[in-house]
């Protein structure tokens, strides 16, 4: 432990596994306490999983094995509501706000014909979910506090948002992530006297939920009737320079740590890509 967060907390949404875990572990690892939250149930436009009861207790599990403390509860960050009752209470519990991580993220995406509500639903997640995060933490988070918002590679290609392949729900998600880096820039400046700094991590093709499953397969293997994951490894490769088929959450978590600690304390509005050098490769997406 090399304590750069020691003595802050940090509000993290879609903690309960993937990027959001990792950020929640690695900011207790260097001495920050957590407020953690997540939906915790299926939303019906979503292929994949999302997380479980079980899945967050996992994350309060690990935290509380790294000696600090956390607050996890269940939440949906399309209800503003909801994110400032748990907020409100891990306030009162931990005493402080310093750090927040609007990481909770969908993508409902599938070939056409898809249905118009899942572009409703991505963007309610994807875009609003992060407002939303935002709008609560504003009035309590201190002065030299950060946040950390996640957005996508996909939000930086050309045209992804209105890419058929990418059907309504991917669409919604490219557009989301494409308006939070403005969003980002405009929170920075206006955060800028309080020195609190606005950031957005964008991550290339992440080892999580949302990368790993069939639908997914299929979007990059198109030539396959089932395909694999064996099957799309390759696939997830070529998206990068470097010969990998994805970054881990703790690449992207390492990274949020820096922004959240006084190392970065004069970096904000930036749009970082953790990408493995895929937007040098494909700056307008892969052909």
């Amino acid at each position: 432990m090399t304590g750069r967060l020691e003595g802050k907390v940090a509000f993290i949404t879609g903690a309960a596994r993937g990027q959001g875990r990792a950020h929640a572990v690695r900011m207790a690892e260097e001495g920050a306490d957590i407020i953690a939250v997540d939906i915790c149930r299926m939303i019906d436009s979503n292929a994949y999983p999302l997380s479980s009861p079980e899945d967050l207790s996992e994350t309060e599990r690990l935290v509380k094995e790294r000696g600090r403390r956390i607050l996890a509860r269940q939440a949906d960050v399309r209800e503003r509501s909801e994110l400032r009752e748990v907020l409100d209470a891990g306030i009162s519990d931990l005493g402080r706000l310093d750090i927040v991580v609007a990481n909770a993220g969908i993508l409902p995406m599938g070939p056409p014909p898809s249905d118009p509500m899942d572009f409703v639903d991505a963007t309610d997640v994807d875009l609003i979910g992060v407002m939303n995060t935002v709008a609560v933490s504003v009035p309590k988070v201190a002065d030299h506090g950060s946040i950390v918002i996640t957005g996508s590679t996909a939000g930086m290609m050309e045209g992804a948002a209105n890419s058929p392949a990418m059907g309504a729900g991917g669409s919604g998600y490219a557009w989301s992530k494409q308006v939070l880096q403005a969003y980002t820039e405009q929170m920075a400046v206006h955060l800028a006297s309080r020195f609190v700094r606005v950031n957005c991590i964008h991550p290339t093709n992440c080892n999580t939920s949302l990368l790993n499953h069939p639908k997914m397969y299929k979007t990059f293997r198109p030539d396959l009737e089932n395909p694999t994951r064996e099957d799309a490894l390759p696939a997830f490769e070529y998206f990068q320079a470097m010969p990998i088929p994805y970054v881990e959450p703790e690449d992207i978590a390492n990274l949020a740590v820096f922004l959240a600690s006084e190392d970065s304390r004069y970096i904000t509005g930036q749009q970082i890509r953790v990408d493995a050098g895929s937007l040098l490769k494909f700056p307008n997406g892969p052909s």
